[in-house]
């Protein structure tokens, strides 16, 4: 692609470029406020989110992984810009379709149109790290062919050494960030291995085949490290089919499904797929779920994750001491929150915040369209106690991922969903790990 910008000075540039705008933007906004003139901070949230969602366009990749993230947040951000954000799950505009060729030639050895029997020139859809278009195989299979760009493994390096040069100047002296950055260049290098995608795509179909959840199948001679070529699944993603006005009998199915695939992987204690955002889920017309992308799949320590699970029950039961204790194994809490001032007021967000986080574990069923439980997570983001020193174990960054993005699905649904055995699901995952 021509116009990737694919040095450290170029992408530089834009990232600079980008913060300037969003700088510039929120200041006129205060000077006209100050000075009397009428001024929309939803038009100038949304305006800034577009702008800003241009720029990370140009630099896809690593920028538009954060992109996604910023759609997920619940609370830090404006609804306004984490709605633009949104378009970064797929509906990024595509590269030229020379280059869709180019590609393919390169890293399968011919032409698309001499591989597959029919194949789309025009991508179905586009997202961060690659765009997907529709072909069929000689034998007929409908099947999906997703493309990396060119050059985003490449920049990782080096974007995430922008970044880190970025937060080290917002974080307190002396806090140790590599290993957050070092498990995110970990995730997104895995992520632009499209056969480690294909082998995940496989153990996926393995264990959930026959289920109401279907995953594509892995076309491993039509596949390399840049191009990944899978049985097509046809459904709507989340935004398309609330358009179309579904039942509420409709969203608790599919909301229940959704809830019932985390918990299943729960369960069975294996890899967990943790990229929970509406881009990657499919809701087919013989309502099952679909998820089709398997780039970022994490096993996370044994360790870690039994600390992380036991956060539930612990919670449940409200018991402070417990609570304290295993945020301090978790890298929380750094102090004791009865001798810190700050500590003490952090712990308490924590707390509360897990109270809340916890609720739909407490009865038999949740509705997750609740204004009040919504409002109240968004409250708690919102109002979160501001710290320049990195806090958690640096696995937060996935699980809590996985976590939030289910809750931000199941809202978005307004699902009704049962919940009774979850709790069971979660303890007895506990019980079968040797921690």
């Amino acid at each position: 692609m021509s116009d990737f910008p694919s040095s450290k000075f170029e992408r530089g540039k834009i990232f600079a470029k980008t913060g300037l705008r969003v700088g510039s933007n929120y200041a006129k906004h205060y000077v006209n406020s100050s000075i009397g003139k009428d001024s929309d901070k939803n038009e100038l949230h949304k305006k800034t989110a577009t702008e800003v969602f241009g720029e990370f366009t140009k630099l896809r990749g690593t920028a538009l992984k954060i992109a996604q993230s910023m759609s997920m947040d619940q609370g830090f951000l404006p609804d306004e810009f984490a709605d633009v954000m949104t378009q970064a799950q797929y509906k990024v505009p595509p590269i030229n379709k020379a280059v869709v060729r180019s590609i393919i030639k390169q890293e399968l050895g011919k032409y698309p149109e001499m591989l597959f029997k029919n194949f789309q020139p025009e991508a179905m859809a586009a997202a961060s790290i690659g765009q997907v278009h529709r072909a069929t195989l000689q034998d007929g299979t409908a099947v999906a062919v997703k493309i990396q760009y060119p050059g985003v493994r490449d920049t990782i390096s080096s974007d995430l050494g922008l970044a880190r040069t970025l937060f080290r100047r917002l974080v307190k002296s002396g806090s140790n960030i590599d290993s957050y950055f070092d498990e995110v260049k970990e995730t997104l290098l895995l992520e632009t291995d499209y056969l480690f995608e294909g082998k995940q795509i496989e153990q996926f179909h393995e264990r959930f085949s026959g289920s109401s959840v279907i995953t594509p199948r892995w076309i491993e001679n039509l596949s390399s490290e840049r191009v990944l070529t899978m049985t097509f699944i046809d459904g709507m993603h989340l935004g398309e089919y609330l358009e179309h006005n579904p039942s509420q009998e409709d969203r608790n199915h599919y909301g229940q499904l959704l809830w019932n695939f985390f918990h299943d992987q729960i369960e069975d204690n294996r890899e967990i797929h943790a990229d929970t955002h509406p881009g990657n889920f499919l809701f087919t017309p013989d309502k099952k779920l679909g998820v089709i992308d398997f780039g970022c799949v994490k096993k996370f320590p044994e360790d870690f994750f039994y600390n992380y699970l036991k956060l539930l029950p612990v919670h449940l039961k409200q018991d402070e001491e417990e609570i304290i204790e295993l945020y301090k194994k978790l890298d929380v809490l750094q102090k004791d929150p009865s001798m810190d001032e700050n500590e003490k007021r952090y712990f308490e967000f924590c707390r509360d915040y897990g109270y809340i986080f916890s609720k739909p574990y407490e009865n038999e069923k949740f509705d997750f369209g609740d204004p009040g439980y919504i409002a109240k997570i968004k409250g708690f983001t919102k109002n979160a106690p501001l710290s320049n020193q990195p806090r958690g174990n640096k696995n937060f960054i996935y699980s809590t991922r996985v976590h939030l993005g289910l809750y931000h699905l199941l809202m978005k649904l307004e699902a009704k969903i049962s919940t009774k055995k979850s709790i069971d699901v979660v303890e007895n995952a506990l019980n079968s790990m040797q921690v």
